[in-house]
């Protein structure tokens, strides 16, 4: 038989994040024995989900931080050299340009950049060195690849989207494993003590992109005007333990829960009453898509793009120029229209490309079409 294509997928720091996320829901369901991945990761990863990829038949190989960039540099090159995969595959945004100019002094022939993310002005540093990348973004790679157009345009520009050289994977999901679940709903809110509360609910690492300050702010106005309102958090991160102190010093330690990292995501959306978005920009959260599959109300910034809205009644967005307070009444203003969480939204997501099974699909048929290609040029 023919060996499978072998891709290496260059992941950066594993965090357990939406991205991460992404590339196993498709790696999943890939026919193993057509392709298969190795996965690159960081030495400064916390969440590597290696027993789900071993089962798989990938395979694991750490590389340096990016922020070691000589090291790096030298480790992925050596790597690449090692391994001579059919197609190097990297899902750093901006940075993806270190891994692909070794990928291309390795003398790999296909070589893919993915941006999975935007930038926000208010990240002072971290934009600078995104902006500083973005015009060699399209130096090394063969391929170009985004989770949507908003993406697509923020690292490759606006003429690579009009030309048609992107091609888009989306953030997909098991629509199915995110539908409402009143059983779940039940038993997890009664496992906090919280079944008559209003749930607020924000699902994402603690960093200062997920904006879990402002998250807290409009919370506390929140609860003069729904004193019956509790507000869960899922994720870890950097940001974490700040976050906690701030909910202390505001008086909401007893009615603020930090849950940490969870392997039942999927049933939280159906727990949740509403979900907070108040990012400080996304490219196409993954949250996003799961919670519309569950029904669920999200009050979402403006800095994330409408791409990822696809049901206009459970989508509402402000600005965060805007106060707490006004976030807050809005909050209160979608709670007195609840919305019916046992309607299917499976048929709407699905028409628009965010259906696991056909994505994952689609990915095949992509890098197999690219093999393809390689072999007739």
């Amino acid at each position: 038989m023919p060996k499978p294509i072998r891709v290496a997928q260059v992941m950066g720091a594993m965090v357990g994040g939406g991205l991460e996320t992404t590339i196993m829901n498709h790696y999943q369901l890939l026919d193993h024995k057509k392709v298969q991945f190795d996965f690159i990761v960081q030495d400064d990863s916390t969440f590597v989900p290696e027993e789900g990829i071993k089962s798989l038949g990938g395979r694991i190989f750490t590389v340096p931080s990016y922020k070691h960039l000589a090291a790096y540099m030298k480790a992925n090159e050596k790597l690449f050299r090692q391994l001579q995969p059919d197609i190097v595959h990297s899902n750093m945004n901006a940075l993806s340009v270190f891994p692909l100019r070794a990928a291309k002094k390795a003398g790999i022939p296909i070589r893919i950049a993915h941006s999975h993310s935007t930038a926000n002005n208010k990240e002072i540093a971290r934009t600078a060195v995104k902006n500083m990348l973005r015009p060699f973004s399209k130096v090394y790679p063969t391929q170009l690849v985004a989770c949507g157009e908003y993406s697509a345009e923020w690292l490759f520009g606006k003429s690579a989207v009009e030309q048609g050289k992107v091609h888009y994977i989306k953030n997909a999901i098991d629509l199915d494993k995110f539908a409402y679940n009143p059983e779940e709903r039940i038993r997890l809110r009664t496992d906090l003590g919280i079944s008559d509360k209003f749930i607020v609910g924000q699902i994402g690492r603690f960093t200062s992109q997920k904006n879990h300050a402002f998250g807290l702010d409009v919370f506390s106005q929140l609860q003069k005007i729904m004193p019956n309102s509790v507000y869960v958090t899922l994720g870890s991160g950097e940001l974490m333990e700040e976050t906690k102190r701030k909910a202390q010093a505001l008086g909401l330690s007893d009615s603020v829960y930090f849950l940490g990292q969870r392997n039942d995501s999927q049933y939280w959306y159906s727990v949740f009453d509403l979900l907070l978005f108040p990012s400080l920009y996304e490219g196409l959260p993954l949250t996003a898509i799961e919670a519309q599959a569950a029904g669920l109300p999200i009050l979402a910034s403006t800095n994330i793009t409408g791409e990822a809205f696809i049901e206009s009644d459970l989508t509402y967005n402000l600005s965060l120029d805007k106060a707490p307070q006004t976030w807050a009444n809005t909050i209160k203003a979608i709670a007195a229209h609840p919305t019916n969480r046992t309607t299917s939204r499976r048929d709407a997501l699905a028409a628009s490309g965010y259906d696991i099974h056909r994505s994952a699909a689609d990915m095949q048929n992509f890098y197999m079409q690219l093999i393809s290609q390689r072999s007739k040029a």
